[in-house]
């Protein structure tokens, strides 16, 4: 059975980890590593070059967001990637435009029995 302590503990470890915008590489994975050494003294941190080959697969760029949000026409911001990282998919594009709403519709993603719902999407 699982310690109730532990439990607590854990989840409270879950919950200052998550803000962190965590991808393959970048800062998020960094600070993560960094917040879990301080539990684990022991843990050993290696840092591998973007571009390295690794067998049959090469360290991509790495992806640090810093903001992203979608403006409506009243100047209201809504999917604020300050709000949620899961606001934003994994090495997104930036983009600074003006989209009706058909265009917009098609770089988003939802679901219409779950219209609150932000959905994990990665790329």
């Amino acid at each position: 059975m699982f310690d109730s302590d532990l439990g607590r503990h854990m989840y409270e470890l879950a919950c200052k980890l998550f803000p962190y915008n965590r991808s393959l590489t970048g800062n998020g994975v960094r600070k993560t590593l960094k917040k879990i050494k301080k539990i684990l003294p022991d843990l050993t941190i290696f840092e591998v070059e973007s571009g390295t080959k690794v067998f049959d697969w090469e360290i991509p760029d790495e992806w640090n967001c810093q903001d992203a949000y979608i403006v409506t026409p009243t100047g209201k911001k809504i999917c604020n990637f300050k709000e949620n990282n899961l606001h934003v998919v994994g090495y997104s594009t930036f983009i600074d435009d003006y989209l009706s709403l058909t265009e917009l519709q098609k770089k988003l993603y939802s679901k219409e029995s779950l219209p609150e719902a932000i959905p994990y999407v990665t790329s």
